[in-house]
C-alpha cells in the first residue's frame, strides 16, 4: 500500500519509530470483517444458536462479532430479516459508548449509512425518539433502508445541515452522536481509494467542518445530556485538537472517561478519550470522546421539547380499509397515533406531530398506503412486527427454497404446516422473523416484497 509521504511523516511523529513499524505491518494484513446483532429483534444467545457463520466475539462490544471474509452474511436470509448489521468492529465503538437509555431522545447527526443509528435505535427498544440525519440525500436513502430493515419505527430520518436542525431542536436531545466526516485515515486498509481523497482533502480541510458540526450539536443537547464525538481518522487536528477547541469555547461541557479495554490507546494528552489502532487490536481505527453537558448550564433545560406537543383529540376517523387492516394486528396498537399524510399512513413518534420545515426522508413508521378500495401495508411495517403480532403468517424454514424465491420477488406455494391464519394479507417470515408481505390465494402467496430490497 503506497501511503502519502506527508501522512507517513505525521504518523511516525505521533507513534514513534518502533510503533510506527508495527502500524505499517498491520495495514498490510487482510481487512477485518464485523457483524453486530440486532438485539431489538433477537438476543445474542439466540442468534448464536442459529448463526450459520463462524463468529468470534469483539471483546469490547457485547453484541459484536468478527466473521471470516469467506462467509457471505449479506447473502443470507437472516440479513434480509434484519437480524444483524455488517459493520467494521472499530466503528461499533461510538454507539456503544453513548449511554442510551429507554425513553431517551437521541440524535445521530452524521448518520449514513446507518451502522451507528441502527444500534442506537435497537437500544431504545421502541421507546423515545431517534433522529437520524445525513446531509447527503443519496446517502440518507441507504440510511433509511437500514433503519427500516432493523424494524426501528420511532425514528425521523432527515436530510439537513446541522445548523438547520439546531434551529428546530434547541436543547431537545438527551444523547447526541457526532461521528463526523473526516479524512478517513483509519479506513485506508479497507478502502484504498480514500488515500487519493486524503491527498486532496486531508485534516486541514475537515477540521473546520468538524468544529462547525460540534457547535451545532452542542446547542441541541439538554443540560445533563451526553454527546459522543468520533472519527475514523488518526489526525490529532481532527481528534484531540478539535475537542480542546470545543471545550475552550464551551466550559459547560466536560470530558467523561471511557472504560478501559485491552488494545485501547488513551488519547494523546487526553486520558478520557480513546484511540483504536489496527496494530493494537482487530479493527481498522477510530477516535472516540464522550462529553457531558453540565446539569445547570446557562442554556436552560429542554427548551425545545415544548414546541412539539400536540393533542390527538378530535382526529378524523381512519379510512375503513386501514381500520380493517389494523384489526388484523394482534399486538397492542394505538390507532389514535396513526396519521394520514396524502394517501400514506404513519405512526408518528410521540411529540413530533408538529415538526415542519425539515427535509424529511421518513417521519416515523410508514404503515402503508391507501389504494383503490384496499390498504397496502408497507415493507417498513412488516419489519417492525414480530410473527405473533399479526393474524396471518407464513413461517418458512431457512433452508426452504421458497425463502430465496420470495426474496427475489417470485410467487411461492406454501404448505398448510407453514401457515397460521387465513387473512388475505400474509406476513412472510423465516424461522420466526418477518421478511415482508404477500397476498394469500389458497396456498399461493403473491409477492409483495419491496422491489428495491430484492435478492439480486
Amino acid at each position: 500500500m503506497q501511503l502519502p509521504d506527508r501522512y507517513m511523516d505525521s504518523m511516525k511523529k505521533m507513534l514513534g519509530a518502533s510503533e510506527f513499524s508495527e502500524y505499517l505491518a498491520s495495514i498490510e494484513e487482510p481487512r477485518i470483517y464485523g457483524l453486530r446483532v440486532n438485539t431489538s429483534k433477537i438476543s445474542v444467545r439466540d442468534f448464536l444458536d442459529i448463526s450459520p457463520f463462524e463468529l468470534t466475539p469483539v471483546p469490547w462490544i457485547k453484541n459484536g462479532f468478527y466473521y471470516s471474509g469467506e462467509d457471505k452474511p449479506a447473502k443470507h436470509p437472516y440479513y434480509f430479516a434484519g437480524l444483524y448489521y455488517l459493520q467494521e468492529p472499530s466503528a461499533m465503538t461510538p454507539a456503544s459508548v453513548l449511554p442510551v437509555e429507554e425513553g431517551d431522545r437521541v440524535l445521530d447527526l452524521c448518520a449514513a449509512p446507518g451502522g451507528k443509528s441502527t444500534e442506537l435505535g435497537a437500544r431504545l427498544k421502541g421507546t423515545g425518539l431517534l433522529v437520524s440525519n445525513d446531509i447527503s440525500a443519496s446517502r440518507a436513502k441507504a440510511l433509511l433502508k437500514n433503519i427500516e430493515l432493523f424494524g426501528i419505527g420511532n425514528a425521523l430520518v432527515t436530510c439537513e445541515y446541522p445548523e438547520k436542525l439546531a434551529s428546530v431542536f434547541p436543547g431537545f436531545f438527551d444523547k447526541i452522536l457526532v461521528d463526523a466526516p473526516c479524512s478517513g485515515e483509519g479506513m485506508f486498509r479497507k478502502d484504498g481509494k480514500l488515500i487519493k481523497s486524503w491527498e486532496s482533502q486531508g485534516p486541514d480541510f475537515f477540521a473546520p467542518i468538524q468544529r462547525g458540526i460540534l457547535e451545532a450539536a452542542a446547542g441541541m443537547l439538554k443540560d445533563g445530556g451526553y454527546m459522543v464525538y468520533s472519527t475514523c481518522t488518526f489526525s490529532k487536528e481532527e481528534d484531540e485538537d478539535n475537542i480542546r477547541f470545543f471545550l475552550d469555547k464551551h466550559p459547560e461541557f466536560s470530558l467523561e472517561k471511557i472504560p478501559e479495554y485491552e488494545g485501547f490507546t488513551r488519547g494523546f494528552g487526553m486520558e478520557e478519550a480513546v484511540r483504536l489502532f489496527p496494530h493494537k487490536l482487530k479493527g481498522e481505527g477510530h477516535f472516540v470522546a464522550l462529553l457531558r453537558k453540565k446539569q445547570d448550564s446557562c442554556g436552560g433545560t429542554d427548551s425545545g421539547a415544548r414546541c412539539f406537543a400536540q393533542t390527538l383529540a378530535g382526529k378524523k376517523r381512519l379510512p375503513i380499509e386501514l381500520e380493517e387492516f389494523l384489526e388484523e394486528i394482534e399486538a397492542p396498537f394505538d390507532k389514535t397515533a396513526v396519521t394520514i399524510i396524502g394517501e400514506k399512513a404513519y405512526l408518528l413518534p410521540e411529540g413530533t406531530e408538529n415538526i415542519k420545515g425539515l427535509r424529511m426522508m421518513r417521519n416515523g413508521l410508514f404503515i402503508g398506503e391507501l389504494k383503490k378500495n384496499r390498504f397496502e401495508p408497507s415493507q417498513a411495517f412488516a419489519m417492525s412486527l414480530k410473527c405473533g403480532d399479526y393474524s396471518t403468517v407464513a413461517n418458512l424454514k431457512c433452508g426452504d427454497v421458497n425463502v430465496i424465491k420470495y426474496l427475489k420477488g417470485e410467487t411461492i406455494e406454501i404448505s398448510e404446516a407453514d401457515l397460521r391464519g387465513g387473512g388475505k394479507n400474509v406476513l412472510v417470515a423465516v424461522d420466526g422473523y418477518p421478511l415482508g408481505w404477500g397476498r394469500l390465494n389458497g396456498l399461493a402467496v403473491k409477492n409483495r416484497y419491496l422491489p428495491g430490497w430484492r435478492w439480486m
